[in-house]
């Protein structure tokens, strides 16, 4: 076996998620037996992978406790079943008031919830003349980043609208992050113009891999996402793609390449502010 068999093998799950939650679901743990059969240790869903509503109040309708209902026990089970790392893309869970927070939870090989993530940025924006949305009416904000200890090193959560935001990403890399998961449902204006060019500029400026993993294609509620599903390594080079459609892309993560780079090209250490 050569050394770039013998590294952990990452995936991101590419969806094109509907209105009902047991097809999605369904959809999804073909797709992740997929990524375990081709040797993943660690697989990233898209957001919104469970339901991609009519509506957009669709999703409160469907938010869970947190900690109890048949999304997460789904994601744990399959995570269980499989052996693998599992981060669950986004599902909706009760927030406080009337809205839900869009949580991304991780768990491990065994199923066991190791962290939760609730998306920070709301994407409240107007794209073009007739596109346009605002995440906010339905969804509250989390705080708080979240950086885990993983097998494969150190893991970052975050989701879609963060991309846009460097001072988390930098933030997480102050802390150690050497891998950043990042379920997304780009659409398809802003993917075109701007998907590639920012995750390949948040993994150049942390040093670090990214997996994106997204929602590529036209959907039942009439939305179109932009997919390109990626994995880029620490010096920007796009190791896996999927350009649109359901489907599976993986590489390995090669942490002594990552400690390589960052002692060659100490860039997070010579930050003046």
């Amino acid at each position: 076996m050569t050394r770039s068999e013998r590294l952990p093998l990452i995936a991101a799950i590419q969806m094109v998620s509907g209105p009902e939650v047991d097809a999605n679901l369904a959809q999804a743990a073909v797709l992740l037996a997929q990524a375990a059969a081709a040797g993943a240790r660690l697989a990233v869903l898209p957001e919104n992978f469970a339901l991609m509503g009519l509506r957009e109040t669709d999703k409160l309708t469907v938010a869970e406790a947190d900690g109890d209902g048949p999304i997460q026990a789904f994601l744990g089970e399959q995570a269980r079943r499989h052996g693998l790392w599992l981060v669950g893309g986004t599902i909706p869970l009760r927030g406080a008031g009337e809205r839900a927070r869009a949580a991304c939870l991780l768990y491990d090989e065994r199923g066991e919830r190791v962290a939760r993530y609730d998306k920070m940025h709301m994407f409240d924006v107007q794209v073009g003349d007739q596109e346009a949305y605002r995440e906010s009416a339905t969804l509250e904000p989390g705080s708080e980043p979240v950086l885990v200890e993983t097998p494969f090193g150190r893991l970052g959560l975050a989701v879609c609208y963060d991309l846009r935001f460097p001072e988390l990403f930098r933030l997480l890399a102050g802390q150690g992050m050497q891998i950043l998961a990042l379920p997304s449902a780009f659409t398809a204006t802003t993917g075109a113009a701007h998907w590639e060019v920012l995750l390949r500029a948040r993994a150049v400026e942390n040093l670090c891999y990214v997996v994106a993993a997204a929602q590529g294609g036209r959907h039942a509620n009439g939305r179109e996402t932009f997919g390109d599903s990626m994995i880029v390594e620490p010096w920007g080079r796009v190791l896996a793609r999927r350009a649109t459609g359901e489907g599976v892309v993986a590489a390995p993560i090669d942490l002594d390449h990552l400690r390589e780079l960052r002692a060659r090209f100490p860039a997070l250490d010579h930050r003046r502010l």
